[in-house]
């Protein structure tokens, strides 16, 4: 079964809160841009989140309720291909102000690793942490491998978006190899968990704006610096703030 699409016009003003770059892989526009400014894109994230999610019966990992009005979203991150379709995307809360506003850590409450994952995280959030939340991509797509891997290019754009260092996310280990290649580096110290149901290993994954060409892989990397290029993030010449929002 194919997940559907939800068409936007793909010409439309991105408005002031929004900025964007094509996927030189999958030739998609990625938007990044805030709930306000685009709710066109937020209704066409939300409607394919919540396909692709059902089709595998772990929607309630979205939290769909709670996520809907986007009042705990700070960004959000969609491709839209040359259809006008709505293919892939990404939202990112934060960053943070502490620690217990992390709800994606209550899987390892009382596991191996757990205490760590807290301490490391509350260490991050010191200093500046944003979270990914909610990735997903058109299963038939035929430019999927392609979307999947400029997600996880989103996630590592997030914290330069914001201006911190850290950057997390909670992902199935049959992605992490993905995710390592933009720049993550899976937590081996914390227990992998049985989330959202036991058909899946998830463990938690984190980002630092200063290290990723020390991570990721030299072709990640190159799409990572032209991207920054286009959405004028290049870390060469961005400071670095410490600590949560304003």
């Amino acid at each position: 079964m194919t997940v559907d699409t939800m068409a936007v016009d793909p010409a439309a003003d991105p408005g002031p809160e929004a900025s964007s770059f094509r996927d030189a892989k999958s030739g998609c526009i990625f938007h990044i841009a805030t709930v306000s400014s685009r709710p066109d894109l937020w209704a066409g994230y939300l409607d394919g989140a919540l396909r692709a999610y059902r089709h595998y019966g772990v929607e309630r990992a979205l939290d769909i309720e709670q996520t809907r009005d986007g009042l705990t979203t700070s960004l959000f991150c969609t491709a839209v291909d040359r259809t006008g379709a709505v293919v892939a995307g990404v939202r990112l809360q934060g960053p943070y102000l502490e620690v217990g506003e992390v709800d994606s850590l209550r899987p390892w409450a009382d596991q191996p690793g757990g205490s760590y994952l807290r301490r490391v995280v509350a260490e991050r959030i010191r200093s500046g942490m944003v979270e990914a939340r909610g990735a997903w991509v058109a299963r038939d797509h035929p430019e999927r491998g392609a979307l999947a891997a400029a997600v996880s290019r989103c996630i590592a754009h997030g914290p330069l978006l914001f201006g911190v260092p850290y950057g997390f996310c909670t992902v199935a280990t049959f992605t992490v190899e993905r995710h390592r290649c933009a720049g993550g580096v899976a937590m081996s110290e914390v227990t992998a968990v049985s989330y959202p149901d036991d058909r899946y290993r998830t463990v938690p994954v984190l980002w630092d704006a200063q290290s990723y060409r020390s991570h990721a892989t030299a072709s990640q990397y190159a799409l990572l610096r032209a991207e920054w290029r286009e959405l004028g993030l290049d870390p060469g010449e961005r400071h670095i703030q410490p600590g949560g929002r304003s």
